[in-house]
């Protein structure tokens, strides 16, 4: 390219050097030809060659500081396409005319505006990334959690396709296997239900008038019934509450029966004013796994604490939550675990 465009400054100087010398020429031949004295017409010049030169000087500094400012500009709006450079950018800049200044300072403003929207769009990825990894989690611990009681439904209803010679009794274990693992999937499904719920907002309270500890003995058979080979010891006494009963039953069934699944020992439940409590003796939870196992979608491979596709205690949380209360965790590995909270009377 030979054509080059030229700097601030120097078209400046270039266009102030022209009309200088072309100014300075027509003072010349003015004062040589007016002018009789020659001593007089020369000293007459050089004062004008002078002042000219003081003139352009003085003309060529205000470009120079002119450059200078709109190089500074220049730097901002590159700026605007490296946002990471923007908190680190000097804005405490000087300009020679209030027009410059006026710039500077929109410029200034679309700066941190743009800087702003990066940092929102930045969160949002970040959330995005999150959810989509959420996502992959939840289809994950779907897949490990579904698995087993399809297998087992699948391979004892093929047993009874293939053998027709099987034994009535043999077939009726067969088939309250396949019944069983009907409803392990039916749970299954109803806390996604559940979780999805409480992740859309759509999750309301219905409370009623009942006796929290009628509730907790109505818990007890149930799982008993469950695990016929567990003792679910059940202390305290009655009182009344004005809470979402199913919701509260969903919790007790969640912690009771987690305790039932992680522990072999009996498992204690205490329901009194003051507190409820579900104590096992089983593996524990270490120090480091207690804040996040009523995260979402957290599972961890200690002692195959899963947390029930990593929605069981999160799911727990979000009801009593709900219900202005807390989670309350203490364990110790190889000791066990006292899940509590806490229902204020009506």
């Amino acid at each position: 390219m030979l054509f080059k465009r030229p700097h601030f400054k120097e078209y400046v100087m270039a266009r102030l050097v022209s009309v200088a010398v072309f100014i300075f020429v027509v003072f010349t031949i003015f004062f040589l030809l007016l002018v009789p004295d020659e001593n007089v017409a020369l000293l007459s010049l050089s004062l004008l060659g002078l002042g000219f030169s003081v003139f352009i000087f003085t003309v060529y500094r205000g470009a120079k500081r002119m450059q200078k400012e709109l190089n500074l500009i220049n730097e901002y709006l590159e700026n605007l396409g490296n946002l990471d450079k923007v908190d680190t950018f000097e804005y405490k800049a000087h300009f020679f005319t209030q027009e410059f200044e006026d710039i500077n300072q929109n410029l200034i403003k679309t700066l941190s505006s743009s800087k702003k929207r990066e940092d929102v769009k930045q969160r949002y990825n970040a959330k995005l990334k999150l959810k989509n990894r959420q996502r992959g989690d939840m289809i994950s611990a779907i897949a490990h959690e579904f698995r087993n009681p399809i297998a087992s439904i699948m391979g004892y209803a093929q047993t009874l396709e293939d053998d027709k010679e099987i034994p009535a009794v043999l077939q009726e274990k067969f088939l309250n296997k396949i019944y069983n693992n009907g409803l392990k999937i039916e749970a299954l499904l109803s806390r996604l239900v559940l979780w999805n719920k409480f992740e859309s907002g759509e999750a309301t309270l219905h409370p009623s008038t009942f006796d929290f500890y009628t509730l907790a003995e109505e818990v007890k058979v149930s799982l008993s019934d469950k695990y016929p080979q567990r003792e679910i010891i059940l202390e305290g006494s009655s009182y009344t509450v004005e809470a979402d009963r199913t919701l509260l039953e969903v919790v007790l069934k969640n912690l009771i029966e987690n305790a039932l699944k992680y522990s072999k020992d009996l498992v204690q439940v205490v329901v009194n004013k003051e507190q409820i409590s579900i104590s096992d003796k089983g593996a524990g939870i270490s120090s480091s796994d207690i804040e996040k196992v009523t995260k979402k979608f957290y599972r961890s491979g200690t002692h195959n604490w899963d947390n029930s596709m990593g929605l069981g205690l999160s799911i727990v949380k979000s009801i009593l939550t709900m219900h202005r209360s807390k989670l309350e965790i203490e364990s110790e590995e190889e000791k066990g675990s006292t899940f509590s909270f806490v229902i204020l009377d009506k």
